[in-house]
């Protein structure tokens, strides 16, 4: 039960962190691989992505 509700929360964190590069302004193929890489490595590419690439994230899909 425990691993259920920690994967509910994987999935909705990166449904959020897709939609968050999504609205960005810039290239489509790169936020495109942004979001895969995010998708891929899961629990990892989330911490990246909130811990150092959020605020980073506009400058890299320009």
């Amino acid at each position: 039960m425990i691993s259920f509700i920690i994967w509910i929360i994987g999935v909705v964190l990166t449904i959020k962190a897709a939609m968050d590069i999504w609205q960005l302004s810039g290239d489509k193929v790169k936020k495109i691989l942004f979001i895969a890489v995010i998708v891929l490595t899961s629990w990892l590419g989330l911490i990246f992505y909130y811990l150092i690439g959020k605020d980073k994230m506009p400058q890299w899909v320009k």
